[in-house]
C-alpha cells in the first residue's frame, strides 16, 4: 500500500461567500454556476442576503435541466420552445442530450428543440403558458474548450461568476480542483511499463454533493457518481495512451482503478493510494432466483452451477477466484451461454442461471453455462454497491486486471480460458452472450460531457439485441433473430417499456441506429473475430435496479436464452453452412 496524493479544497460555496463577508468586495448582482446540490446552493444564497448580496446560485451542470427543476413551473405550461446551443467542439446533438431527460419531466407538454444559428453558449427558451402568457428565457451553460490528455479537443461544463449582469469570468470550482489534482497525481507518477502496474489503484473521494432523484424512471442527478466515472474513464485512458494503444482498446492490464466517491460535509477530499487486491467474498442469504430483486452473491451462483452439475470447466481470475462453468452434454444442438462478463451488468447473470436451471430439467440439453465469467469485478461491484447502490460502477465492468476479458487474446488467460474451453469442448456454433447496460443518463461532465467512446450508451434506449455474425451465416442470423424476437414481443410489459424509453431517447437524440424487427429493437451485422459463428448478445438497461425493476429485467433475460435455444433447435439445416453430422 502506498499513498499517492492527499487533498483538500476549500468549498467553492464557502470561497464566494468570504468574498463578500466583512465588505471586502461589493456587488448588487451575483450570478454563480457550480457543482454543488440544490440545497447547499441555496443556504449560500441565504448567507449572502444576510451580508446584504443579492444572488442567484445555479448548477454547472445540466443548466438547462435545473432551470425547469428550480425556476420554472412546469405544470401551468402548454408549450416549452428551446433553441440549444451548437459548437464546433462537440457534436450537434451534445446539448439535447445535457437537457436530458426534460421530455419526460413536461408530460402533455408541447416540447420542441431547435439547433442555434451560432456558437453561444445559451439556451433560448419561450414558455406558453396554459392561460397564453408567453416569456422568454436565457439559459447560460458555461464551457470551457480544453484539451484533453488524449489530445482531444473537449467542450466541458465548468462553473463560472458574473457580477452585476457582466458577462463574467470562469469560477474553477472545488469539484474541477479535485479533478484535476487528482488526475495529476496519477499521471504524474512512473508506473513504469510493465503490465499489470498495480493491484488497485483506490481513489476515496468525500464530497458534500447530494443525489437528486428525478420522477422518471432510474433517473437521479448525482455529481458524485458522474465524478466518480470521468475519475475511472480519464485515469484509464491516460494509461492506455502511455502503453500505446489505440483509443477504444480494452486489452490494457493497469490494474482495478477503483473511484469511491461518498458523501459527506464540510470541504471536498482526496486520497489516493495503492492497494492490494483481496480475494474475501460478501456473505448474503439465498433467494429463489425467479424472485431476485437485487443481484445474488457469488456463494448462491456457485450453489446453483452445482445444481445444474455438468462437466466442470476451470479458469482462475487475478485475485484467485474461480471462474464457475458448467458443460451440461446432451443431443440437442449445443449452445454457450455466458454473463456477467462486464460484473456491473446484473440482469444477465440471473437471467442466465434461470435459464440453465429451466434446460437442466430436459434430458436432451446440451450447454455450456458460465453465469460470472469476471468475478473480481463482481465482488468489487458488490463492495461499491454497499455505499452507493444506484451508480453505474463502471470500474466493476472490468476485471482484476484492468481490462475487458471477452477481448483478451494473450496469455495468460485467466477468465478467458473459461470461454475457451466452452468453444472448444462443446463445439458450439452459438453463444448467447448476455449483456446489460446504463439504465439512467452516464455522463462524463469534465471530460466532455458525454461518455468518450460511449457515446450511444449514455442514455437507455430500451432492451435490445445485438447479432454477430461470419458472413456466411448471414441467412442463419436473420432466421435467428426473427424467431426470438417474435418471441420476446410476448414478454409481458417489454414491448411497453421499450416504448417508453426509446421515445424518451428519440426526443433528446434522435434515432437509436437499431431497426425494430418484431417490436424488438436489433443490430446484425457480420464479425469474424467470435470463434463461433453466431454470437447473439442482449442489452438490458439494468446497471442499477432493483425491485420489480430487476425481476422484470431478468425475465426478459432468462426468455430470451429459452426463446434462443428452442429456435435454434429448429433451424432449417440448409441455413447452417456445416453437413448433418457435424451440426451437434
Amino acid at each position: 500500500m502506498a499513498l499517492l496524493f492527499e487533498g483538500e479544497f476549500e468549498r467553492t460555496l464557502d470561497g464566494i461567500v468570504a468574498r463578500f463577508t466583512n465588505a471586502k468586495e461589493r456587488a448588487v448582482e451575483v450570478e454563480v454556476w457550480s457543482f454543488d446540490d440544490v440545497l447547499s446552493r441555496r443556504a449560500a444564497e441565504a448567507k449572502l442576503a444576510q451580508l446584504g448580496v443579492n444572488s442567484r446560485l445555479r448548477s454547472a451542470y445540466k443548466p438547462l435541466l435545473h432551470f425547469f427543476l428550480e425556476e420554472v413551473d412546469i405544470n401551468a405550461l402548454a408549450i416549452i420552445q428551446i433553441i440549444y446551443p451548437r459548437h464546433a467542439a462537440c457534436s450537434e446533438t451534445r446539448f439535447r442530450a445535457e437537457a436530458y431527460p426534460i421530455a419526460a419531466l413536461t408530460g402533455d407538454v408541447a416540447l420542441s428543440f431547435m439547433a442555434g444559428d451560432v456558437a453561444e453558449l445559451y439556451y433560448y427558451v419561450t414558455l406558453t403558458a396554459k392561460d397564453g402568457t408567453v416569456t422568454r428565457h436565457t439559459v447560460f451553460a458555461p464551457n470551457r474548450v480544453h484539451v484533453d490528455l488524449c489530445g482531444n479537443t473537449q467542450l466541458s461544463p465548468t462553473g463560472w461568476i458574473k457580477l452585476d449582469g457582466g458577462n463574467g469570468e470562469r469560477l474553477q470550482t472545488d469539484f474541477e480542483m479535485l479533478f484535476d489534482a487528482t488526475v495529476l497525481a496519477v499521471t504524474s507518477q512512473d508506473w513504469g511499463k510493465t503490465e499489470p502496474l498495480f493491484e488497485e489503484l483506490n481513489i476515496a473521494v468525500s464530497l458534500p454533493a447530494r443525489d437528486q432523484e428525478l420522477p422518471v424512471g432510474e433517473e437521479v442527478i448525482s455529481l458524485r457518481e458522474a465524478l466518480a466515472e470521468d475519475l475511472h474513464f480519464t485515469i484509464h485512458e491516460h494509461f492506455r495512451r502511455i502503453s500505446g494503444r489505440e483509443p477504444g482498446d480494452v486489452t490494457l492490464q493497469p490494474g482495478q482503478i477503483v473511484p469511491e466517491v461518498r458523501y459527506a460535509q464540510g470541504a471536498p477530499s482526496v486520497r489516493v493510494e495503492t492497494k492490494p487486491l483481496t480475494a474475501t467474498e460478501t456473505a448474503c442469504e439465498f433467494v429463489p432466483l425467479s424472485e431476485a430483486n437485487a443481484p445474488v452473491c457469488a456463494a448462491q451462483i456457485r450453489a446453483v452451477l452445482d445444481s445444474i452439475g455438468g462437466e466442470v470447466l476451470d479458469a482462475t481470475s487475478r485475485s484467485g477466484r474461480a471462474v464457475s462453468a458448467r458443460y451440461v452434454r446432451g443431443s440437442d444442438t449445443p449452445v454457450i451461454i455466458t454473463a456477467g462478463q462486464h460484473a456491473n451488468e446484473t440482469t444477465a447473470i440471473v437471467g442466465a442461471l434461470r435459464a440453465a436451471q429451466r434446460l437442466s430439467e430436459r434430458p436432451e440439453a446440451h450447454f455450456v453455462i458460465a453465469p460470472l465469467e469476471n468475478p473480481d469485478g463482481y465482488q468489487l461491484h458488490w463492495r461499491l454497491r454497499a455505499d452507493n447502490p444506484r451508480y453505474h460502477h463502471h470500474a466493476a465492468r472490468f476485471t482484476g486486471f484492468g481490462d475487458d476479458m471477452g477481448h483478451r487474446t494473450r496469455p495468460p488467460l485467466f477468465e478467458r480460458e473459461a470461454r475457451n474451453e466452452a468453444v472448444r469442448r462443446s463445439e458450439a456454433k452459438l453463444h448467447l452472450n448476455l449483456h446489460g447496460y446504463s439504465s439512467h443518463e452516464w455522463t462524463r461532465p469534465l471530460s466532455g460531457y458525454v461518455p468518450y467512446g460511449f457515446e450511444a450508451w449514455t442514455v437507455p434506449k430500451g432492451f435490445f439485441v445485438i447479432m454477430r455474425h461470419h458472413e456466411e451465416w448471414a441467412q442463419a442470423a436473420e432466421w435467428l433473430v426473427d424467431r426470438v424476437t417474435a418471441r420476446l414481443n410476448l414478454v409481458r410489459n417489454l414491448v411497453e417499456f421499450n416504448s417508453t424509453q426509446i421515445d424518451l431517447f428519440g426526443k433528446h437524440l434522435g434515432e437509436t441506429g437499431l431497426h425494430m424487427i418484431n417490436g424488438i429493437p436489433c443490430s446484425i451485422y457480420a464479425d469474424h473475430k467470435s470463434a463461433v459463428p453466431l454470437t447473439f448478445v442482449t442489452e438490458y438497461p439494468d446497471q442499477t435496479i432493483y425491485g420489480s425493476a430487476f425481476v422484470a429485467g431478468h425475465d426478459a433475460q432468462t426468455e430470451f436464452v429459452l426463446a434462443a435455444y428452442e429456435a435454434y433447435q429448429q433451424m432449417p439445416l440448409e441455413l447452417m453452412p456445416l453437413s448433418p453430422d457435424t451440426r451437434k
